[in-house]
């Protein structure tokens, strides 16, 4: 073979290599051109997972391919477990179908919760707009002022559904640490429960976002309407450098395990997922789409406005710590899985 002929067939190789690409890139965007992607919030409106969404849904379309429409729709119930249900069992599996639920009921059938009806590992997972930092409040007008208050003083918290950050953490941190915080359930999103302390019908909220406590109620912080008492999150927020993490608040081994396994789940702070069965290639432009729209210079421009933290954790990354959770010792699953009971 002369090398100019294998420099004319090479250069037909690429030629046709780069007409296949360009003609997968054009499938994908003939798929979504004119389609509507639809993300449901697993939580009522003006929460932190319902903000995120909205916002995220004014930038995603213009960073998939075929640009589509982008719509956001509530489904509250059982602190999101209805909408985890839904999106894994009867939401189309085609790409035009993604969520958002409470960051822990992937880990609900690890802890042998009841009403979970999915298989966590399979979910195609898209992409957490920030990792994420919790903490434990208490209203101005309660007599729990710091988180060693809450180990000798009844603090009333509103929660949203059993697989919701509201009443699985403060049952974890009551039956680890000591603390006696007593959960009223059954508030259809965050909104609800700030809505309560207000009324006065609970004095306090376990298993908040401070992202949005910094979003939604900045001036509850500015005013002392609220006592930060805990930060609940693998590392501490640098905001809060003086108020403890419960993972240092571990008195034994096994303590700090269970305590790591539980809050390892802030990493994926504001996950979004698909239903098992998306195309590859369609997985990897939502994932693509939702990593470049969380770089969108407008969308950190209108989120530092309005006070949101944007540090985004790929699909891929969120899709291993699921996997790695649920190989976890039987053990320290089982007594994480009591505590939550």
């Amino acid at each position: 073979m002369t090398t100019r002929f294998k420099i004319v067939l090479g250069a037909a190789a690429l030629s046709a290599g780069l007409a296949a690409g360009s003609g997968a890139a054009q499938a994908q965007a003939d798929f979504y051109k004119d389609k509507t992607i639809n993300i449901y919030v697993g939580y009522s409106t003006g929460g932190g997972y319902d903000v995120y969404a909205r916002t995220l849904s004014r930038f995603l379309g213009r960073h998939i391919p075929g640009n589509p429409t982008v719509i956001v729709t509530n489904m509250p119930g059982a602190g999101s477990l209805r909408a985890a249900n839904w999106i894994y069992n009867v939401a189309p599996k085609d790409g035009t179908v993604i969520g958002t639920v409470a960051r822990g009921a992937a880990f609900d059938p690890l802890f042998g919760l009841p009403g979970t009806q999915f298989d966590a590992t399979k979910y195609t997972w898209i992409g957490s707009a920030n990792d994420e930092v919790s903490v434990c409040v208490s209203w101005h007008t309660s007599q729990v002022k710091t988180f060693d208050d809450l180990l000798t003083k009844e603090m009333i918290v509103g929660g949203t559904g059993g697989s919701a950050d509201t009443d699985q953490f403060p049952k974890v941190i009551n039956g680890v640490l000591g603390t006696k915080m007593k959960v009223i359930a059954g508030y259809p999103g965050g909104n609800d429960i700030n809505l309560a302390m207000e009324r006065g019908e609970v004095q306090g909220r376990c298993g908040w976002s401070w992202s949005s406590v910094k979003s939604t109620q900045p001036e509850w912080v500015r005013d002392k309407k609220v006592s930060v008492l805990l930060q609940l999150s693998m590392e501490k927020h640098e905001d809060l450098p003086n108020i403890p993490s419960v993972i240092e608040k571990a008195k034994t081994e096994e303590d700090r395990q269970v305590l790591q396994l539980v809050f390892a789940r802030q990493i994926m702070g504001r996950p979004f997922m698909g239903p098992p069965g998306i195309p590859a290639d369609r997985t990897a432009m939502l994932r693509k789409g939702f990593m470049d729209a969380l770089k969108d210079k407008e969308l950190l421009a209108e989120a530092d406005k309005a006070k949101l933290e944007i540090t985004p954790v790929d699909g891929a990354t969120i899709q291993k710590l699921v996997e790695d959770s649920y190989k976890v010792s039987p053990a320290v699953a089982k007594r994480a899985g009591e505590l939550l009971k």
